[in-house]
């Protein structure tokens, strides 16, 4: 998997050296141009030549002697091409040195005083956003379920939207980052390897390593399958970020499930991906529970796209779906029927009720086909969801659409 390129420029030449070196310690960035000297003009060669090594991110550093030459230096940058990110490297202790750098088109200002671990962080911040970019920006969907409690039905929704993707859009994984992996037993399927062998070998991973590592099921899904013992193993977050950057580029659908892990890995896998759905039942500790996952999604960030899906629907007199709606602080966005005696044979055997044609798999499907037309799945801004389908009282027949809500987002 290839890493985030980087130039550096600077004006003293055994800096040059020790940057390069600490560039080469992180394993997260791989140097593809240097210099000592800042370009001066639109025409420099300085410039043409990081452009020419397709530089991602230039580490420009404030020399002691002359800062205003490197603050002029990332204004010309900025202004002569956008898509290189801009580092900053000085002290802290000059707070308009700071501030001038960052006016001029920074997007980072890295303290020399901790270079190290401010320059894996700002790799790691560079890495997600880009991820982020590419997998809303690119050819590929990412959609992330998670349980609102154990047993909710986040595996069972993973699977089967999984299926229904394949089937009916093709080019579709399933990435299994449940703490222990059950999306193999779902699907019938014997994994040799999986998402731990993925994580171990990104120094060396490209797509012919990773089609090693996935188990094609049947219909032609792509299962990068979870532990098969427990495991508690957290991915940082350039891991998370370079694996996703080779399945978006690779699928068309790529679907994650979490099941009930919540940790930094969820946080960041929610970060990139178009939509999350939050798995809910109609009971007390399911409903508060989303409410808390909510909040702990958003982080500092509104306005994530958080979707609500009940799960095992039925009508409860007294309960409506406005109650859903202020227990947990999200609107509903899917109702899966409740149909145990659907789903219970499909999980002991293996076999995804999506691939069948009765209520539930239908119901899978019109989801499935909601979500790949971009529905409910862009990031802020979406356009307004349909409101959520209610299956006709007539078998195989359309599902009735209630008036369409105003707004649509938790």
């Amino acid at each position: 998997m290839a890493d985030i390129t980087v130039a550096v420029l600077t004006e003293d030449r055994e800096q040059l050296a020790t940057l390069r070196s600490l560039l080469e310690s992180t394993h997260a960035a791989s140097l593809v141009f240097s210099h000592v000297g800042f370009p001066v003009s639109a025409t420099d060669p300085v410039v043409r030549q990081m452009q020419d090594q397709r530089a991602e991110v230039v580490l420009i550093e404030l020399g002691p002697d002359d800062p205003q030459r490197a603050i002029r230096a990332i204004e010309l940058i900025r202004d002569t091409t956008s898509e290189i990110a801009i580092f900053a490297i000085g002290g802290m202790g000059n707070a308009r040195h700071v501030v001038a750098a960052m006016r001029a088109g920074a997007c980072e200002f890295l303290d020399q005083a901790t270079l190290t671990d401010a320059l894996v962080e700002a790799l790691d911040r560079f890495s997600v956003s880009r991820s982020r970019n590419r997998s809303r920006n690119g050819k590929a969907r990412t959609f992330t379920v998670i349980n609102a409690k154990g047993g909710a039905g986040a595996t069972t929704l993973a699977v089967n939207l999984a299926t229904a993707l394949q089937q009916n859009h093709g080019q579709t994984v399933l990435v299994d980052f449940a703490p222990l992996g059950h999306a193999a037993l779902h699907l019938n399927a014997r994994a040799s390897f999986g998402i731990l062998d993925a994580l171990q070998n990104l120094h060396r991973m490209d797509e012919t390593l990773l089609e090693s590592l996935v188990t094609t099921t049947t219909n032609g899904l792509h299962l990068l399958a979870g532990p098969p013992e427990p495991n508690t193993t957290t991915a940082t977050a350039s891991e998370v970020t370079r694996l996703f950057d080779l399945l978006v580029s690779h699928y068309r659908y790529v679907v994650v499930d979490c099941s009930g892990r919540l940790d930094s890995t969820t946080r960041l896998l929610a970060d990139l991906s178009n939509s999350v759905l939050i798995v809910v039942q109609t009971d007390i500790v399911s409903l508060w529970s989303a409410a808390r996952i909510r909040t702990f999604l958003e982080g500092d960030a509104k306005g994530k796209v958080l979707r609500l899906v009940l799960n095992r629907y039925k009508k409860i007199l007294g309960f409506a779906e406005a109650d859903i709606e202020k227990a947990t602080g999200c609107q509903l966005f899917w109702k899966l029927p409740n149909s145990y005696q659907e789903i219970a044979p499909a999980i002991d055997k293996g076999v995804p009720v999506a691939r069948g044609n009765q209520e539930l798999g239908r119901s899978f499907r019109s989801l499935a086909r909601l979500l790949a037309s971009g529905v409910g799945g862009n990031g802020p801004g979406d356009a307004t969801p349909p409101a959520v389908p209610v299956l006709s009282p007539k078998r195989g027949g359309p599902p009735r659409l209630p008036p369409r809500r105003e707004a649509w987002e938790c």
